[in-house]
């Protein structure tokens, strides 16, 4: 007999046992989807009531009213990006509320900025920091903040200290809606100072001139070595260095379509969320200014008002020399550190400066502009109201430093370069090396009237890429840590391939990767393959690859990857042939100059055979790169090998969300050679273009955002622009308001 197809029934009896047995089992499961759904919507709620009172309640308030110590009513009006336009019945009102506008946005920063500078770190971030608070209280910033307090004239200290109520008037009418990292770290800020925004300006004093160590590196060099090659490792030059130097540039008429100039300007410095620029843009009587300025300072020191326009990138001069000291003046102190025990510092004092180094049993001073009288002089707020070429190179002058190189142009047509700054003047020694006696001494700075200068060139161009701007036949002793000119002639080779620019077009040259000397190391590599013939497969292919290869340092190609790594292992066999195990600590940006000349120049006495070098070199690369991106060559790609990633200091480490708050990783483009300067840590921080016959056609944009808080639209809004080397309109006469703030007087 067949199976049936229906299958038996069952009995009543089994059918109501099995259900009675399913009824608990069915409601404990129900109860607990019901709990961990109850458990998620508190959770749930929880972050969004986390989110709003930590994060979303201290967004400053870009609209409505409120009332201030002012002299007359004034305004902020903000912009799509978030740069605030300030309106104001005077200059000293004008700063007031620039204070209370970067606070709005970015005081945590700032207060971090004085804190890294005061050597004051450890006490809200942990024993991390203790090592760069060690070396802040060891230069002494903090003495030296009080000292320049004490020297400033009276009208910088009425611009510091008017900056410094805008700043407070936030801290005091927020108690309890401060920034997110303040809840986070458990603190709340002091009131801000005149010192602290001098502070401020000292920790980019000493970022741009921080060139002590490279003395130390120096002289290891010599001692493991000879001098003859340490020399030829540290060139002041490289004997093809355009005139002046730095990194922007300039535009005459002749060369624009609109027949008057176009300046641009692009600093380099490490990269930070957010920026540590500001964009701001000031309006008063007599004051009518846009551009952006250091975090933590008043008034605008990177921009344009209503007649000219001007750039500042570091000079790379050497304001810094180490002296050996036998006696110092030796007191103890200690680091507050929070969580943990303070850290001791040992702190010295000399006649020529703090006691910064000891080494192999040696005490070094360090004698830093900083610290000279009129080493620091705050001229922006001049520079901010010039009108032209003289009464800004008349604000310049007392420009203290860090050394800069300023690009100018102007309405009238004009375009001008002007090297600033308080330079040791140095008659028997360079300071390349730490000086064991007095001959050694500073006899005063260079006189500004001596420092490079150049009004109108025939060439109807300015270009400057951080290069050594002083001629060889300069009247007074230069040392300093200038770059290699592979920069400064793409750009000037850009600028002159065409008759005629746009603003717009800028940008093109600002964001170029080609890198002439990756193309030189490219095709040295093909020539020692060629002429050695080695029986490598995988060396064939990347040989192959650099045949192909135009210089472009693009995301997605293998090429630059091969050339960038076997740079650096180039570097450091010619680094180990003179004094090994120094390559990480030698920095100089001439470093790739010194390879090129060497592998042209081919001397006896470093290596035996030029061609067997690079192609050991070009192994080792192949090794490196098989390990992390595969054996096939092909496939490698620069972008991924350089990868750009921002953090934020203190949201990017929260745990789960911190992704949330950090830039990246994105591929990226570009090198240390290319107009378009990039490595890991640092890049392009603000590029600005200014057009003089239009200045609503002008553009500028940072590499983030202008607020510092991360539930902002303006925390990361400029980011994607960035990337794609696209930018924003400079606001100036014609501003579209998206939020607006009225500032009634106090009654």
């Amino acid at each position: 007999m067949l199976p049936s197809e229906n299958p038996p029934a069952e009995s009543p009896t089994a059918s109501a046992a099995g259900s009675s047995a399913a009824k608990p089992h069915s409601r404990l499961v129900s109860r607990l989807i019901t709990a961990v759904n109850l458990s998620i919507a508190v959770l749930l709620i929880g972050v969004i009531v986390a989110a709003y009172w930590y994060a979303w309640r201290p967004l400053p308030e870009t609209s409505g009213q409120i009332s201030a110590p002012v002299s007359a009513a004034a305004r902020i009006t903000r912009d799509a990006i978030g740069v605030p336009h300030i309106q104001a019945a005077s200059w000293e009102d004008a700063i007031f509320l620039e204070g209370y506008a970067m606070a709005q946005d970015r005081l945590w920063q700032m207060d971090g900025m004085r804190r890294r500078a005061a050597g004051e770190l450890s006490e809200i971030a942990g024993p991390l920091a203790a090592t760069a608070d060690q070396e802040s209280r060891r230069m002494g910033l903090r003495r030296t903040a009080d000292a320049l307090e004490q020297a400033l004239r009276p009208d910088e200290r009425v611009l510091f200290a008017a900056f410094a109520r805008g700043v407070n008037l936030f801290i005091n009418t927020h108690h309890g809606r401060l920034p997110l990292e303040f809840s986070l770290l458990r603190y709340d800020p002091r009131p801000w100072t005149v010192r602290d925004s001098l502070l401020a300006a000292l920790e980019m004093y000493r970022t741009l001139s921080n060139s002590w160590r490279n003395e130390l590196t120096k002289e290891a060099v010599i001692e493991a070595g000879d001098r003859a090659k340490a020399d030829y490792l540290f060139p002041v030059r490289t004997g093809s260095d355009p005139q002046p130097g730095s990194n922007a540039w300039a535009l005459s008429g002749a060369k624009t379509t609109s027949g008057k100039p176009l300046l641009a300007n692009d600093p380099h410095l490490e990269f930070s969320a957010p920026s540590p620029w500001y964009l701001v843009h000031l309006q008063a009587p007599g004051l009518n200014v846009t551009g952006a300025t250091i975090v933590g300072l008043p008034a605008v020191v990177i921009g344009h008002n209503d007649r000219i326009a001007w750039g500042v990138t570091n000079l790379q001069f050497d304001t810094q020399d180490l002296f050996e000291e036998k006696t110092a003046n030796v007191q103890q102190s200690a680091i507050a550190v929070k969580g943990s025990r303070a850290v001791p510092v040992t702190i010295g004092a000399t006649r020529r400066g703090p006691l910064l180094a000891a080494d192999g049993g040696h005490q070094y001073a360090l004698q830093w502009t900083a610290n000279q009288p009129g080493g620091f002089a705050f001229p922006f707020l001049d520079v901010d109201r010039a009108r032209n070429w003289t009464e800004f190179r008349a604000a310049l002058e007392r420009f203290g430093g860090p050394g800069q190189n300023f690009v100018y142009a102007d309405v009238e047509g004009n375009i001008g370069y002007q090297a600033a700054g308080w330079l040791p003047d140095r008659k028997d020694c360079p300071g390349d090396i730490p000086a064991t006696d007095s001959k050694c001494e500073w006899s005063g700075r260079i006189p500004f009237a001596e420092l490079p200068s150049i009004y109108n060139p025939p060439s109807g161009m300015i270009v400057t890429a951080n290069q050594n701007p002083f001629p060889a036949d300069y009247k007074h002793r230069v040392d300093g840590n200038f770059a290699a000119p592979y920069r400064a002639n793409q750009i000037r080779a850009l600028l002159s391939s065409r008759a005629k620019w746009k603003a717009e077009e800028m940008l093109r040259v600002q964001t170029d990767v080609y890198s002439a000397f990756d193309r030189f190391l490219a095709q040295q590599i093909i020539a020692a393959f060629d002429r050695q013939k080695p029986d490598r497969p995988q060396a064939k292919e990347a040989v192959d690859i650099l045949r192909k290869w135009n210089g472009q340092m693009e995301t997605g190609l293998a090429a630059p990857m091969v050339t960038s790594l076997t740079y650096r292992h180039l570097l450091k066999l010619v680094l180990d042939r003179v004094a090994a195990g120094m390559a990480d600590r030698y920095q100089s940006f001439m470093a790739r100059s010194v390879i090129e000349r060497l592998l042209r120049e081919r001397p006896e006495g470093w290596f035996p055979d030029y061609d067997a070098l690079l192609l050991r070199c070009l192994t080792g690369a192949l090794e490196e790169g098989s390990k992390a991106h595969g054996s096939k060559v092909s496939l490698w790609d620069y972008g991924q090998f350089q990868r750009l990633q921002i953090e934020s200091p203190v949201g990017s480490r929260l745990p789960v969300i911190g992704t949330y708050f950090t830039f990246g990783p994105v591929p990226m483009g570009g090198s240390p050679t290319s107009v378009k300067q990039y490595s890991r840590t640092l890049g392009p921080s603000l590029r600005m273009v200014v057009d003089l016959s239009d200045l609503e056609h002008s553009f500028a944009n940072l590499a983030t955002g202008e607020s510092g808080h991360r539930l902002s639209p303006h925390y990361k809004d400029q980011w994607d622009a960035y990337l794609a080397g696209r930018s924003f309109p400079m606001q100036f006469g014609k501003i579209e308001a998206k939020d607006v703030l009225v500032i009634k007087p106090v009654n």
